[in-house]
């Protein structure tokens, strides 16, 4: 095990101390626990260094925050280009849209740019481009994700199941809210699954996604949607809506009501829609159950 601590009372006084201690090339896990505090760094796990379970002590109390802007590849606070990481009970925060602005531009809190990653009950807190889940096969479990404009976005295939997607513009400008922001290519396996969760948020009306690319894929089953969806739903971005799947199913609360959505919205039932919401969709192999136990 690899400690980190601001007190000076373990292995490393930051986080990415503590990553970089990892060796090159490593295959065996390596649990790096990261005490409470507020880390003021921005974070890279590089591809040589996979098999990284990092540890927090809750999202309330360990928290890794940054400020920075612009190029989504570069301006992360958690920038992930390793296989097999996982993050349990950490926010991850860019703090550049967070106060009163007159311009909300892009600011990533974390970059999920390889294969078979998952994070537990972790925060990720923005505003415009929260959450970069731009690549690889991925799996959020009771995590928060806070933000106004494409705050989830990018092109890996991913299931996030028991989590709150939470629409604010922060104290800044109220402009069109959009919550998801699907960037699917043709013949592509990947979308973005939501199953049981909980669609809500303040000041102002988002749609639940858009087509960023002209194949978007997104499904929301069995979830909770609040007010705060517009009842559009959905935003195409002038793409041809036939090669778009934006799907609901199952979902309750008075965002939910579909009698007023694009009427290019796909429906999905019995084996269609179990093969997005069964966890084989990301992991026909098994690579989440051999996730160490801490």
């Amino acid at each position: 095990m690899i400690t980190v601590s601001q007190s000076g009372n373990a292995n490393f006084k930051t986080v990415q101390s503590a990553i970089d201690s990892v060796p090159d090339g490593n295959s065996q896990w390596i649990h790096v626990k990261i005490s409470p505090g507020v880390y003021r760094e921005k974070v890279t796990i590089t591809s040589g260094k996979p098999c990284i379970y990092l540890e927090g002590g809750g999202s309330e109390s360990t928290s890794i925050e940054w400020n920075d802007h612009g190029n989504a590849h570069f301006s992360a606070t958690l920038l992930i280009k390793a296989p097999n990481i996982v993050a349990r009970g950490i926010a991850f925060k860019n703090t550049y849209n967070t106060v009163e602005t007159s311009k909300v531009i892009q600011a990533v809190a974390a970059r999920a740019h390889q294969d078979k990653m998952a994070f537990y009950d972790c925060k990720f807190i923005g505003v415009q481009d929260t959450l970069f889940d731009s690549y690889g096969r991925h799996y959020y479990k009771s995590c928060y994700i806070q933000g106004g404009v494409d705050f989830i976005f990018g092109s890996a295939q991913t299931i996030f199941e028991d989590s709150t997607i939470f629409y604010s513009m922060g104290l800044g400008p109220q402009l069109y809210g959009v919550m998801i922001g699907s960037e699917r290519e043709k013949d592509d396996s990947s979308g973005y699954v939501f199953k049981n969760c909980n669609f809500t948020g303040i000041r102002g009306k988002a749609t639940l996604g858009r087509s960023l690319n002209a194949y978007g894929r997104v499904i929301i089953a069995n979830s909770v949607l609040s007010d705060v969806v517009r009842p559009e739903g959905w935003d195409s971005l002038k793409n041809d809506v036939s090669k778009i799947t934006f799907v609901e199913e199952g979902n309750t609360g008075p965002g939910a009501n579909k009698s007023k959505r694009v009427p290019w919205m796909k429906h999905l039932s019995g084996s269609e829609l179990d093969h997005f919401l069964d966890m084989s969709y990301i992991d026909n192999e098994g690579w989440i159950a051999n996730i160490p136990s801490l």
